[in-house]
C-alpha cells in the first residue's frame, strides 16, 4: 500500500498511467463496452464505478490543457436519451481535482469507438450507467 494513492488504483493501471505521454488517452469504460474488441491494452476494474476511479486518477494525472476536449464522452444514439446525473456525478469528481478542465465534450457512438482503438489503454470498469465512458487526456505535469 502506498500512502496518498488511492487503494482503488490496481498497480497495474498505477504503471499504465505513469507509462502514458501527453497527449495519450485513456478510456475509462462502462461494463457494457466492447473494450476487448477494439483494443489490446485492457485493464480490469470490475466492480468499480467511474467517479471513485476518477477521484483516484486526477490528483495524479495532470489533463491535457492544449486541447479543447480534454474529456470525452459518447452521446446518445438516436432515439435515445442521457441521463444527465452520470455526467453530473462525473464532474462532481473532475471539478473537485480539476477545477479548470473545460465541459465535457460529446461524441458519437463509432466515433467514440474509433478513439478507443487509438487510446493507450481502456479500463473496465464495474460502472453500469448507459452511455458512462469516459475519455480522458493526458496533458503535461507542470
Amino acid at each position: 500500500m502506498l500512502k496518498g494513492i488511492s487503494p482503488l488504483l490496481s498497480p497495474e493501471l498505477l504503471a499504465t498511467l505513469a507509462r502514458m505521454g501527453h497527449g495519450d488517452t485513456i478510456i475509462l469504460a462502462d461494463a457494457h463496452f466492447p473494450g476487448e474488441t477494439l483494443n489490446e491494452n485492457i485493464l480490469r476494474a470490475d466492480g468499480l464505478s467511474i467517479p471513485d476511479l476518477l477521484n483516484g486518477i486526477l490528483p495524479l494525472f495532470e489533463l491535457d490543457a492544449y486541447v479543447p476536449d480534454p474529456l470525452i464522452m459518447m452521446a446518445a444514439v438516436e432515439g435515445d436519451t442521457l441521463d444527465l446525473k452520470v455526467e453530473t456525478d462525473y464532474r462532481a469528481a473532475i471539478e473537485k481535482h480539476a477545477p479548470q478542465a473545460p465541459a465535457i465534450a460529446r461524441v458519437g457512438r463509432f466515433e467514440f469507438y474509433d478513439l478507443a482503438q487509438e487510446s493507450f489503454a481502456i479500463v473496465m470498469t464495474g460502472e453500469t450507467a448507459k452511455y458512462g465512458n469516459l475519455l480522458l487526456k493526458k496533458g503535461v505535469t507542470p
